[in-house]
């Protein structure tokens, strides 16, 4: 764990205190999905903070001025749609069956929701803009795995529509267009 190394602290130690903060719903670590998949994946999670109010209080940002240009705007963003994933999941009485998505060579798909029956993979992107960037992990992860019937790129603009196999949804219209939430 780079947290150990970084803190000069034992694992154990460091697997202690993600637990508490774990357990008091401080943090989400978000697990890696690999089913089925013979390349090599990585399988260390990926921590979030619930409240995104409080990974800013701890980055030292004062306003939404410098939010706007923080060099962790994007891990912000992402930050706070799993968070609301999570919260409409455990407030509609789900579990949560999120996961991640990344291998040896940096292929990525933010998050995958895994349904028993469908895994539906999610982009998340604070762009404002679409490119055609954003679609790479969706892609690769669709080439892997092509059971896949919708994937979703979730972004910070403000149009909805559908771009061949991707739905493309604003962060603020989720809630209500992503039905399986």
């Amino acid at each position: 764990m780079q947290i150990c190394k970084e803190c000069g602290i034992a694992v154990n130690t460091v697997k202690s205190w993600l637990s508490v903060l774990e357990a008091s719903y401080i943090i989400f670590l978000l697990r890696p999905h690999h089913k089925n998949f013979r390349k090599r994946l990585i399988k260390s999670p990926k921590l979030y903070f619930i409240d995104v109010g409080l990974a800013a209080y701890l980055l030292d940002i004062q306003d939404e001025t410098h939010v706007k240009n923080h060099p962790l705007r994007g891990f912000l963003f992402e930050t706070f749609i799993v968070a609301e994933i999570l919260k409409k999941r455990f407030n509609n009485i789900k579990t949560h069956n999120l996961y991640y998505f990344r291998d040896n060579v940096g292929n990525e798909v933010d998050v995958l929701m895994d349904l028993g029956s469908e895994v539906i993979p999610i982009e998340i992107k604070s762009g404002q803009t679409m490119n055609d960037e954003f679609f790479k992990g969706l892609n690769y992860y669709r080439t892997r795995n092509p059971t896949v019937k919708q994937s979703w790129l979730i972004y910070g603009g403000d149009k909805y529509y559908q771009d061949g196999e991707h739905k493309i949804c604003p962060y603020d219209q989720m809630n209500r267009r992503i039905v399986k939430l």
